[in-house]
């Protein structure tokens, strides 16, 4: 998509807001979806002026993690570019990145008799993460050749960096994830599937045993799992793909670290989504692309909580007019992925997405829910897309051919 966009772009003066309620679709539990269920007035209204439609963020019946989903929204083919979580958690933390190093996304997790008994250890408290964080990085520094370098996270979360000696070969993140994606299972081992991957699982094994071991009294972070094996990749700027100057508003590490990939400017951003568009409306004339991330609509989804999810649904609801009042020339509001509480997790679900914009027909659905979308004039189409459809609504697309 953008080798087509390209000679196309043109700069003017517009404003794109991308509003990313992270996990967003869901599915029906006593016959509504959480969009359904939730009191949403001020999106109902959007979406029955806007153009409306679902979109797939890799593939038909394809589950995305995160990383996948956000690179789709910003317009990158998420098959062409497959990210490790691990560096984008390592860069979202504020840690420098090398070509010698491999970066890990961490979870402290509660392990009874050798089965996982919760894959985020209740997801504790940040300030003990940090705490327990800060006691590893003084304790372990070093293993094998690899200097070992630790950054704390939010709640459950952290980045580890494994620092060689010289730039590593192709393929020497090929490691996989020892997170089995759910409780009562043993973690997995750390296995290579690539020659130069070797040495990557040995030192992943090692670090494992000795964590385990400084852990070992901790009450609910008593281990934990490894995720997103990566090293640092090549990705287009905003600015080169779309002629965009382009803003992250992100709490959470991870997503702040795929925008730094990309290019965006990446504030930090510390407290809720008050916080966040409070930050949008004080830096609104110094960017002309905003991305604008809620994650807790994610975390409750993947809590199997429905309630809460709708909550917080609710809550962004309640806050879009101050969004509004910008009056953005293009505005979307989307999620990344479906993350049904049904479901407890990611899935395969087109997600809805709503675009505000004086170039669409609107008029054709009712409310802003997975069903209503269905309806709109959008369809169900790529998530690789709606990168292009933002640009045209801003006028910033020229025309193909003569």
């Amino acid at each position: 998509m953008q080798k087509l966009l390209k000679g196309l772009v043109q700069k003017n003066s517009t404003k794109i807001v991308l509003v990313v309620l992270d996990g967003l679709g869901g599915l029906p539990l006593n016959g509504k979806t959480e969009l359904e269920a939730a009191n949403t007035p001020n999106l109902d209204a959007l979406a029955r002026a806007g153009a409306c439609g679902l979109h797939v963020p890799v593939a038909y019946g394809i589950t995305p993690g995160s990383g996948p989903g956000h690179l789709s929204l910003f317009g990158y083919d998420p098959v062409e570019f497959q990210i490790g979580r691990g560096i984008l958690e390592a860069l979202g933390l504020g840690m420098e990145v090398k070509k010698t190093d491999i970066c890990l996304r961490c979870n402290y997790a509660t392990l009874e008799n050798g089965v996982i008994k919760d894959r985020r250890a209740g997801r504790i408290p940040t300030e003990l993460s940090r705490i327990i964080t800060e006691k590893l990085s003084s304790e372990i520094t070093r293993i094998d050749d690899a200097e070992i370098l630790f950054a704390p996270g939010m709640e459950h979360r952290f980045a580890v960096i494994f620092r060689f000696p010289e730039p590593l070969t192709p393929a020497a993140d090929a490691v996989n994830d020892t997170d089995p994606q759910k409780e009562g299972e043993a973690p997995l081992a750390p296995v290579a599937s690539s020659p130069s991957a070797g040495r990557v699982a040995k030192v992943a094994e090692k670090f494992v045993t000795e964590v385990s071991a400084a852990l070992k009294k901790e009450k609910q972070a008593n281990y934990i799992l490894l995720r997103g094996f990566s090293v640092m990749p090549h990705l287009p700027s905003f600015d080169e793909a779309y002629g965009l100057n382009a803003a992250a508003i992100a709490t959470y590490p991870m997503y702040g670290g795929l925008a730094k990939l990309v290019g965006m400017s990446t504030p930090h951003v510390p407290g809720g989504v008050q916080d966040e568009i409070d930050f949008l409306k004080a830096n609104y004339d110094s960017h002309d692309f905003f991305f604008l991330h809620v994650k807790k609509v994610d975390s409750y989804g993947e809590d199997g909580n429905f309630t809460e999810k709708c909550k917080r649904i609710e809550e962004f609801d309640a806050l879009l007019s101050q969004i509004l009042s910008l009056n953005p020339d293009v505005l979307m509001v989307t999620g990344d992925h479906s993350t049904p509480a049904i479901l407890k997790g990611h899935s395969w679900h087109p997600v809805p997405v709503l675009i505000k914009s004086p170039y669409v027909l609107g008029g054709l659905c009712a409310g802003f829910s997975e069903r209503e979308c269905t309806k709109g004039e959008l369809g169900i189409f790529p998530t690789v897309n709606l990168m292009p459809l933002a640009l045209a609504n801003a006028g910033r697309l020229k025309k193909f051919g003569a």
